[in-house]
């Protein structure tokens, strides 16, 4: 295809330089094309319908939180072969993240090291965003996490901001309390702060008048007693499914060429994350009985990959790493590969 063969290349020659810029330039790209994408949509697209978590979804593939972070190119990812859109995170102040440089491209780990900090642009604009423009043909997902400035002790109304406003439009809601990139996040997955948040979440949801699935995205970094405590409040307080998993601080899978930049702060994504996000998985998935749906997502980067995902228990999976370095190509293929089994 034109984008693998041509426009890729180009612009991930100036990822070792500035890769958010690339991102950034990519998702404006998209944003502009919109809808005018739908002519190739039938090159990417893939039938493979499943129903999961009470939605209908055209294929098993999903695009991560972290690509489209403010919902600004909706309408185009669809058409690239995604059956299903998860955007933000989002938290309820608008807030820049953390100071540049914060996205590095690992190209010969196949991987990317990112400390972003929830950078976006708040959920009442996403709101606003969409109900002006609307949702994406396909299911949306809406991340929700704590914005920076709010204390640990009054994240939970945080949360409930961004579920009220945004309660509107979501499919489902991630619950993102497993970023390595916000001090004191991943605390909230503790046993006694994440049975708090749930309640309070489930709760204002039932007073909005729905029952909009809610989903915990977990660390691939918590050790089988850990998960296993957090499993028990997910069931406790009626969560809908798991997202497993976020980025990770471990460098184990980084090659020696690119130490200098397995240095840096933050959460690692890619290939060295594909052993141990299907390892997460599939311990949920036992652990749970199969009571909880399971989103898979890290380190897919070619159809083995996804097919081993949901041979560990997941019931979909999600790209991000894998299309930010090699492109759509990527979600056609493990769209064929997953459609064939």
């Amino acid at each position: 295809m034109l984008f693998d063969r041509i426009v890729r290349p180009a612009m991930y020659r100036l990822a070792y330089h500035d890769p958010e810029a690339v991102h950034e330039r990519t998702v404006a790209l998209l944003s502009r094309a919109g809808r005018t994408l739908r002519p190739i949509s039938k090159l990417y697209r893939t039938a493979d319908p499943t129903t999961v978590l009470g939605l209908t979804f055209p294929n098993k593939i999903g695009l991560a939180a972290g690509m489209d972070k403010n919902g600004r190119a909706l309408h185009a990812w669809p058409a690239l072969g995604f059956g299903f859109v998860e955007v933000g995170t989002v938290t309820r102040h608008p807030q820049p993240g953390n100071p540049k440089p914060r996205l590095y491209s690992l190209p010969a780990s196949d991987a990317v090291i990112n400390r972003m900090g929830f950078n976006n642009d708040g959920a009442q604009a996403l709101a606003d965003r969409l109900a002006a423009h609307g949702k994406p043909a396909v299911p949306l997902g809406i991340s929700i996490g704590k914005s920076k400035v709010t204390p640990l002790d009054e994240a939970v109304e945080d949360y409930r901001f961004s579920l009220r406003a945004l309660h509107p439009f979501a499919d489902y809601f991630a619950i993102n309390v497993s970023s390595p990139n916000t001090p004191g996040l991943r605390a909230l997955q503790d046993k006694a702060a994440l049975a708090e948040l749930l309640a309070e979440l489930r709760k204002t949801g039932t007073e909005l008048g729905g029952d909009t699935p809610l989903l915990v995205k977990v660390a691939p970094d918590l050790t089988d007693d850990a998960l296993a405590e957090l499993l028990e409040v997910c069931l406790e307080h009626g969560v809908a499914g798991i997202i497993a998993t976020n980025t990770t601080l471990s460098r184990e899978g980084i090659v020696p060429a690119e130490a200098a930049l397995a240095a840096e702060t933050g959460g690692l994504s890619g290939r060295p994350l594909t052993a141990r996000s299907a390892e997460v998985v599939r311990f949920v998935h036992e652990k749970t009985e199969g009571k909880l749906p399971i989103i898979g997502v890290g380190g897919i980067l070619g159809p083995d990959d996804a097919r081993r995902m949901l041979d560990a228990g997941a019931s979909l999976v999600q790209i991000y790493t894998g299309f930010a370095l090699h492109g759509p190509g990527l979600v056609r293929r493990v769209g064929r590969g997953l459609a064939a089994r």
